[in-house]
């Protein structure tokens, strides 16, 4: 009997082809390198775009987004998404703001509404897809459209203005050089990132975006820990609301306006799969950055504001394709 032999070539792949690889396994050095890239290319096609001012403007302006993508990485983890995000984002703002203004109430207690109702609507809309099984995309549309007509009926459509210092403290004031709203940013990007790690209870979240049946018959449950990240979610979108309207000093109704695409844009090109059990909270970080640098660099350059939608939609395409491709390539 003769042993057939196999060219080395066709049964070992080369070194550059495995080294490629890997890179293209591990997104987050994937994003990160693109990040470093894109960022490397702004600086060399815009002097003004490593401003110390440039800068600052950019970190400000994605921790809000950032904020809501942490709630929405567990969320989206354990195989839900959320859509009312935006909405709720406008609503908590507009309800903290509505009460210290109309009815006279502590800041404490409006920013305590402000964050109840990011826990109200959270709480609903898990209820709505674990008891009465509806869609996480119908549930979280239906949604974001009762929310939003909630804030234009609660401001007459016209925002509240004038809101007091104390309330626009955590949205204007500056801790060691940067704004207050990036500080909390971070603090809930490291907080988030080791509890989703590290904690059991957010690591059952894999388990059951990976594979429900199997997560359910080794003893989870599956609905209350669906329930909690809707009301994570929730919350997380109340506290950047609260922020933004302090940021600003209003409670704008078109606060959040297109906040939900931005986020799960984000979270999915940092490596989260629409189909759950994946992702990370340093990998939706690196997709905030990257397209809050995207939409930098085409204002920097003098590009038509409105191709930044587009440019969104098509990052927010190849990601899903990617991640749709590497899923059929793993099965």
């Amino acid at each position: 009997m003769t042993e057939k032999l196999t060219p080395k070539s066709q049964t070992q792949p080369s070194k550059g082809s495995s080294i490629l690889k890997i890179v293209l396994q591990q997104r987050e050095l994937t994003i990160f390198l693109s990040v470093l890239a894109f960022a490397a290319l702004l600086a060399f096609n815009s002097p003004n775009f490593l401003n110390r001012a440039n800068l600052i403007a950019l970190l400000v302006g994605l921790s809000f987004d950032m904020i809501v993508a942490v709630g929405m990485t567990v969320l989206m983890v354990s195989g839900g998404f959320d859509l009312s995000v935006g909405s709720v984002l406008a609503l908590a703002g507009a309800v903290a703001g509505y009460s210290i203004t109309k009815f006279g109430a502590p800041v404490w207690l409006g920013i305590l509404l402000g964050l109840l109702t990011g826990v109200v609507i959270g709480l609903v809309n898990g209820l709505l897809v674990t008891k009465i099984r509806v869609n996480p995309f119908i549930a979280t549309l239906g949604m974001m459209q009762v929310v939003r007509g909630i804030v234009f009926l609660l401001t007459s459509g016209l925002g509240i203005s004038n809101l007091p210092d104390s309330f626009n403290y955590f949205g204007q004031e500056k801790w060691f050089g940067l704004q207050v709203p990036v500080w909390i940013m971070l603090f809930l990007v490291i907080v988030g990132e080791i509890l989703l790690r590290r904690w059991s209870f957010f690591r059952q979240s894999y388990f059951v975006g990976g594979n429900e049946r199997s997560a359910r018959l080794s003893g989870i449950n599956i609905d209350q820990v669906k329930i909690m990240n809707y009301i994570i979610v929730g919350i997380m979108a109340a506290i950047s609301g609260l922020l933004l309207a302090g940021r600003m000093g209003t409670a704008s109704v078109s606060a959040g306006l297109g906040a939900e695409l931005r986020v799960v844009s984000a979270v999915v090109i940092g490596g989260a799969s629409l189909s759950g059990g994946e992702g990370s909270i340093v990998g939706a970080l690196l997709g905030v950055i990257l397209l809050n640098l995207i939409s930098n660099g085409l204002n920097l350059l003098g590009i038509n504001v409105y191709w930044q939608n587009v440019v969104i939609g098509g990052v927010l395409i190849i990601a899903v394709a990617a991640d749709s491709l590497s899923r059929r390539s793993k099965s």
